[in-house]
């Protein structure tokens, strides 16, 4: 395994430490665990962002569209694990997009 050397400012030092030991960690493997972390977060940022920009396109090409509300309402019924039934399209269209998602 590569060795990648950090250097750290003196206050960030003093901020771990006592993290990584409430943790019951060294510092370094905090260190790791944190920078798994990110890239963990990174990578689902960048599949939100990718699903995001097909589902734009999907719906330039005249995919179907759903009322928010109903959205809104499914989704809140699967989260308190109640049975739901998928929303209904109400309509589709085709249109030139002037704003793309971000990323």
């Amino acid at each position: 395994m590569p060795t990648t050397t950090l250097k750290l400012p003196d206050a960030l030092k003093q901020r771990i430490a006592p993290l990584a030991r409430a943790a019951g960690k060294t510092p370094h493997a905090w260190m790791i665990d944190a920078l798994e972390a990110q890239v963990q977060l990174a990578d689902l940022r960048e599949s939100f962002l990718r699903d995001a920009r097909a589902e734009a396109a999907a719906i330039d090409a005249g995919g179907p569209l759903y009322a928010m509300e109903d959205v809104a309402a499914y989704v809140r019924a699967r989260a308190r694990g109640a049975a739901a039934a998928r929303p209904a399209p109400v309509g589709t269209t085709a249109r030139k997009r002037t704003a793309t998602p971000r990323g």
